[in-house]
């Protein structure tokens, strides 16, 4: 098949949807189908396959900052890519984002699957229910990443939605070679913004034991206010990393710690963590929660939101107790596991033959 994988965002920037969409090619194209795609680039195209649109421009949206390309030069490049490439089938990922979905969902050169992974709170879904009860009747399959994402959707859209979850390219975490550390380590990636809770587990490192190392990634509005406020020689600001680092670090960190306040559909990136081996600490919010709780038992340690004493509780748990942090790592290959790439992909798949069957 001639797929196209249709994506609002920059993938300059690290985020939840660029990261799956750019998985989602590099998989689909390894399982011998023909992939592009389509996306604004405020930098080099991060892979082979992937045709700029245009730059981003900074968009305030769920108490981040999306970077998105509305403009009209962006739309039209969309628009001759879409017929230069003759795609069998398009895939847009946040069909309702400004820019190249909600052009491509508006031209319709062939038939159309639309993902939604928002949740939570969407002000701007609120304000363009017209258009989103438009541009779903444009849609021939429409898929939410979790049930979150689907309570959100279904008041904005009538008809059929499915669910199918965000998935990982497990090998690639598995298989990555740790980054040497000195001592127990808490790996934190993510937008320096309130919403992804960092400054709760900076304040945390004043409960932890006195040599646990705290590895930052990521960059942000806060950035500047966070690194004045806490000093600590225990901090380590790595800045954005490329994603072979940010694969190594998470698979030598002794904790990955996920500290978000809400705001967050799916937990794909304590998944990563899972697959690397890495017991995970996280918010008790529901898309986390939904992740973390197995038949099995708890495959991450959560603990209340925006709660520092708690969070450092929790973290000191997984470190000390070895037994708890080996069952933890256990099952969280097996819940990894679950939501391999290969596997989303072939669902995916079947979707898009259905709808180009004559």
């Amino acid at each position: 098949m001639r797929i196209g994988l249709v994506c609002p965002y920059s993938l300059t920037f690290p985020g939840g949807v660029q990261g799956q969409v750019l998985a989602m090619g590099r998989t689909l194209r390894r399982l011998g189908h023909e992939v592009r795609v389509l996306a604004p680039c405020d930098g080099p195209p991060p892979e082979l396959f992937v045709t700029p649109v245009g730059k981003s421009i900074p968009t305030a949206s769920n108490g981040s900052i999306a970077p998105v390309a509305p403009d009209p030069a962006a739309q039209l490049r969309t628009i001759r890519a879409l017929w230069d490439e003759e795609f069998d089938v398009v895939h847009l990922h946040e069909p309702f984002a400004p820019g190249p979905t909600i052009t491509t969902a508006m031209l319709k050169p062939a038939p159309l699957v639309g993902t939604f992974h928002a949740a939570g709170y969407q002000p701007y879904y609120k304000r363009l229910s017209a258009l989103a009860s438009w541009g779903a009747k444009r849609l021939d399959a429409r898929i939410c990443v979790s049930d979150d994402a689907l309570e959100l959707i279904r008041g904005l859209i009538d008809g059929e939605i499915g669910v199918l979850f965000n998935g990982i390219e497990t090998p690639r975490f598995r298989d990555a070679e740790p980054w040497p550390t000195d001592g127990p380590t808490v790996l934190f990636i993510g937008r320096h913004e309130e919403r992804k809770g960092l400054e709760v587990l900076l304040a945390a490192l004043e409960y932890l034991p006195e040599d646990v190392t705290i590895w930052v990634a990521g960059q942000g509005p806060q950035t500047e206010q966070l690194q004045g406020a806490y000093v600590d020689p225990r901090i380590e600001w790595l800045g954005r990393i490329e994603d072979d680092e940010r694969d190594r670090r998470m698979k030598g960190a002794s904790v990955f710690c996920a500290p978000s306040l809400g705001g967050e559909s799916f937990g794909i990136i304590l998944l990563e963590a899972m697959a690397a081996r890495t017991p995970v600490v996280a918010s008790a919010i529901p898309g986390y929660a939904k992740v973390a709780t197995i038949p099995d038992g708890q495959a991450a340690e959560l603990v209340e939101p925006g709660d520092a004493k708690e969070l450092a509780e929790g973290i000191s748990r997984v470190l000390a107790d070895g037994e708890r942090r080996e069952s933890m790592i256990e099952l969280g290959i097996a819940r990894a596991e679950e939501f391999d790439l290969d596997r989303l992909c072939g669902l995916y798949l079947e979707i898009y033959r259905k709808l180009i069957s004559p």
